[in-house]
């Protein structure tokens, strides 16, 4: 089993999590050219992708929908309230009904040799969620755009091998950065997005020895760096140990593939 962001941020997003059989992309908010681009760095090509899963309506996770599933008649999968907000999206409009399967939370599906568990997200769409997915004892998480998480997030995220987890912000680049007054207080609400601290934070709770690796993803292109971003979430891990973490952590390129994530 493996993970792999192929693009990640606040202007894109679509994450692969696939096995030896089965093929899945994590939403699809970037053109078909560079999704196709970025499976073809890791030997694959849309033909390959069994489903597209979708966290929610917004169009950093859609874009790309509506020319792919159009062009390759692939599934794709979103809770109820998802659906509806995008059968009135200009991106996804045009797909054709019999593509959509309806999931909920907790509420597992199947898909050939994978298993798809939705989690409830706290976010400012008609119907968010975030993702887990095993093949059999290996776990993945995916869960980005959550204003704030509880112990209902940290129990559904507790013994993933393998987590891209959101980094949106630093607080204080958003604070004195020039986004209206609004749309800070809407990013920094428990419906808008992670800090670094606060993805910080979620981590220490979900550590354990199998964890073998973690993505930071979502990070703003205006309000946030990759090097804050780890930086900050290895201070917290560090502080709340007592010692330097020991498993590695990837910061999600914005337009570009991350790392392979193997799950052993």
């Amino acid at each position: 089993m493996r993970i792999c962001s192929i693009a990640s941020g606040s202007s894109g997003n679509c994450v692969y999590v696939g096995s030896e059989a089965t093929h899945l992309l994590v939403d699809a908010g970037i053109s078909g050219k560079k999704t196709e681009a970025g499976l073809n760095e890791l030997d694959l090509s849309m033909r390959d992708i069994d489903a597209i899963l979708i966290t929610h309506e917004h169009a950093d996770h859609i874009a790309g929908l509506g020319v792919l599933g159009r062009k390759y008649n692939v599934p794709v999968y979103a809770t109820p309230g998802t659906i509806e907000a995008l059968r009135n999206h200009a991106s996804a409009g045009g797909l054709p009904a019999e593509l959509f399967h309806p999931v909920r939370a907790e509420e597992k599906i199947i898909i050939k040799d994978l298993v798809c568990n939705p989690m409830r997200i706290s976010h400012d769409a008609a119907d968010p969620v975030a993702y887990r997915i095993s093949h059999g004892k290996k776990k993945v998480g995916v869960i980005t755009d959550l204003g704030t998480y509880n112990d209902y997030t940290v129990e559904s995220l507790k013994g993933m091998n393998a987590l891209l987890i959101e980094a949106n912000h630093d607080v204080n680049m958003l604070q004195v950065g020039n986004y209206p007054y609004y749309l800070k207080q809407r990013i920094l609400g428990e419906r808008g997005h992670l800090s670094n601290e606060r993805a910080g934070q979620l981590l220490c709770e979900l550590l354990h020895e199998q964890l073998q690796a973690v993505l930071l993803g979502h990070l703003s292109k205006e309000n946030n760096l990759p090097e804050l971003a780890y930086e900050a979430v290895r201070v917290e891990v560090t502080m709340a140990r007592g010692k330097a973490f020991d498993f590695p952590l990837h910061v999600a390129p914005r337009s570009e593939n991350s790392p392979v994530i193997h799950i052993a």
